[in-house]
């Protein structure tokens, strides 16, 4: 029998390594050519990865919230001669990492017992958005969630019995949810994101809990082998269950990062390294509001006011070519925080949207990222981008500009202050806003008239 080590390909845009998710068979178990073999989370999507051969699984290289280097072993099998088999250098559809040895190295595989995978752009630039026409991608995202067009699309799978995407997997473990006892409203049986929430909402599916006997199905196979480095304990019910670590670690002991927050890592660290960073800050005065208005939607048309009155700001700059790049339209970068960490959509055709339309836009985003489901698509391309973090605490703030991006707006936590008028003093309520600016691209003065241009639309009462 011939043996084969299949390496982890490149999931994404050269992304250096992917979290396990979930394994699909486990050690032991035969497996046909394109079957799901295990469902991986990169910093870019949760992707399920097929099986390159038909044959025995041999050898699995680690279990859930694994992280695996691209490039090095992801599974060994023993090839079936009478199945199924892909040619010799038959294109996979894939793309490894860099060149080695099938067998690795001590140091060539990265594990982490720790869960928590997050998901976060590398900084490169990606595939033209679509929709987009020849913009190119921004590649500034932090935390976009796209598959590279050599992984086939994701599909439902039915490991353990259950047919559900890799995401609603992903959502159903950080919800602690259990998938075998939800019940599926989807196509041919297959379990929603909606399902998930449902059930996590009315604690009809709580992972651990001892199952209904009217509704008692097989268990799922088990996983993989794992060491004591893996920390595995016993539920009530006696099944294996992964300990979940806090995001924080509580014991002081090294916790790696993993998905958004390890791409994050590398992203900021890239971007503290070019961008000649310089901020300016001032108040808003909203003190003509009529009641009624979204804080959020007249800080998208400021945004959008600015940007038609200095174009330099609303950008893309080529550090290496020293090339700059104005866009005549605006697609705002929205940066929505999450438990998972920073994702950052963005809002097409900004400018031509109504008050209706940036709202609807944005709950529509918002939602889209809290369960999963925004297509990658709209995790790239944006010209500017927008932090918002006043909803939380904080007045000033010297956001991080990631090329080729120029430009980030930060909007504090509003409040009143006293203010001068004729006759007296008022209370006026202020919204402080910070402007942080690729100072290669453009100048003090640019960045210092869009800001009054933001500041004197914020003036107006509608």
């Amino acid at each position: 029998m011939t043996n084969k080590k299949f390496l982890l390909p490149d999931l994404g845009e050269g992304l250096p390594d992917a979290t396990i998710v979930e394994w699909y068979v486990k050690e032991g178990d035969t497996i046909r050519l394109d079957d799901n073999l295990v469902s991986m989370e990169t910093a870019k999507a949760v992707v399920d990865v097929p099986s390159p051969v038909s044959g025995k699984v041999l050898k699995l290289a680690g279990g859930a919230g694994d992280v695996i280097v691209t490039g090095t072993m992801l599974a060994e099998f023993e090839l079936d001669p009478n199945a199924p088999q892909r040619a010799e250098g038959q294109d996979t559809g894939h793309h490894h990492g860099g060149a080695g040895s099938d067998a690795p190295g001590d140091g060539d595989k990265v594990i982490a017992s720790d869960d928590g995978g997050q998901i976060s752009e590398t900084g490169k630039p990606a595939p033209k958005a679509e929709g987009s026409g020849e913009r190119e991608d921004s590649g500034t995202v932090v935390g976009a969630m796209e598959s590279s067009d050599a992984v086939r699309s994701e599909q439902a799978s039915a490991a353990g019995g259950v047919k559900a995407m890799p995401a609603v997997r992903a959502m159903a473990r950080k919800l602690k949810v259990d998938l075998s006892r939800v019940k599926a409203t989807g196509a041919d049986g297959v379990i929603t994101m909606a399902d998930v929430k449902q059930a996590a909402a009315d604690g009809s599916a709580k992972a651990g809990a001892a199952p209904a006997a009217s509704a008692a199905k097989p268990a799922a196979a088990p996983a993989p082998a794992r060491d004591a480095a893996q920390r595995t304990q016993l539920s009530a019910s006696g099944k294996p269950m992964r300990t979940q670590p806090p995001s924080v670690s509580a014991t002081g002991q090294p916790e790696q990062l993993k998905g958004v927050r390890r791409n994050m890592a590398r992203v900021m660290a890239d971007a503290h390294a070019q961008v000649v960073a310089t901020t300016l800050s001032d108040d808003a005065d909203i003190h003509a509001w009529a009641p009624g208005n979204d804080v959020t939607v007249r800080l998208i048309r400021a945004i959008c006011a600015a940007a038609k009155a200095v174009p330099a700001l609303n950008a893309w700059f080529d550090g290496d070519k020293l090339v700059r790049t104005l866009h005549p339209h605006v697609d705002i970068g929205i940066a929505v925080d999450t438990d998972d960490g920073l994702f950052v959509p963005a809002l097409r055709n900004a400018d031509v949207l109504d008050a209706s339309g940036v709202r609807e836009g944005v709950n529509r985003l918002r939602a889209q990222v809290m369960d999963r489901s925004i297509p990658a698509s709209e995790l790239s391309g944006y010209t500017i981008s927008l932090s918002n973090f006043g909803m939380f605490a904080g007045r000033y703030a010297t956001p991080v500009v990631v090329p080729p991006c120029v430009a980030i707006v930060a909007a504090g936590r509003g409040r009143h202050q006293i203010t001068p008028v004729i006759g007296g003093f008022e209370s006026h309520k202020v919204i402080p806003l910070s402007l942080t600016f690729d100072h290669r691209a453009c100048t003090g003065g640019e960045a210092a008239r869009f800001l009054k241009a933001m500041l004197d639309d914020l003036a107006l009462a509608q």
